[in-house]
């Protein structure tokens, strides 16, 4: 996943591990010989277009609003289609009420409309106090949990891993993460929630507790399910 820091020179920009607490209880219940997180990737101002969620220091809360309001007062004289114009005044409404692109609700022809557009506020944005950015890993993490991906983990005596799927995909999608050969041959999904497998002790005990699900393919995944995919070789 991809990280736009939107003017915070204090954070390095490039490739960083999401650390995360609950794979480090988990990994400690297992005791794998490999732990793996999750990575993102930082990148700046000039790229900020292609990030997933944008980090921004607090007092550039209305950068961001004046950067996108130009764009579109810019853009709406030029406007002839319809739908383009009524997204785009809904748009100016917003940003007049200092309120972030992200939180207007759209509709699929609206998005194909907008998809193409400079607007960095249509993205989640998170804002960090300077308390906070003292904290590269913390403030990593938030940007995470506020991006619209969730993480699921795989665990077992050479390796305890989290993996990282867009909130609301499925089992059958979660699979492919780890490769195209198990999304294909796909069977069953064998999930432990975190908590059960947390307070079970592991893996083991939360079978014999009787806490594994056996869920199809369309099962919606849910934050850092313990999973392990059937599938045909």
């Amino acid at each position: 996943m991809k990280i736009g820091l939107f003017s915070l020179p204090a954070l390095s920009q490039g490739k960083h591990n999401i650390k995360d607490e609950r794979l480090d209880q988990v990994d400690k219940i297992t005791k794998s010989k490999k732990k793996v997180y999750i990575q993102a990737d930082l990148i700046g101002n000039s790229e900020i277009l292609d990030a997933d969620v944008v980090l921004a220091a607090s007092d550039s809360r209305m950068d961001l609003i004046l950067s996108d309001l130009e764009f579109i007062e810019n853009r709406l004289p030029k406007v002839t289609d319809e739908i383009e114009g009524k997204v785009l005044n809904r748009f100016k409404e917003a940003l007049e009420k200092e309120e972030f692109l992200s939180g207007v609700p759209l509709d699929e022809d609206e998005k194909k409309v907008i998809s193409g557009y400079g607007l960095i506020t249509t993205k989640p944005v998170v804002l960090a106090g300077e308390g906070e950015l003292a904290d590269q890993g913390k403030i990593i993490f938030k940007a995470f949990r506020e991006s619209g991906f969730i993480s699921f983990f795989t665990t077992g005596e050479k390796e305890t891993r989290a993996w990282l799927i867009r909130k609301g995909a499925s089992a059958w999608e979660a699979s492919g993460a780890i490769h195209s050969d198990i999304q294909k041959g796909f069977i069953r999904a064998e999930i432990i929630s975190f908590n059960d497998f947390v307070q079970c002790g592991g893996e083991i005990l939360a079978k014999q507790a009787g806490k594994l699900r056996l869920e199809q393919k369309d099962y919606i995944m849910q934050d850092c399910d313990l999973a392990n995919f059937r599938f045909n070789k």
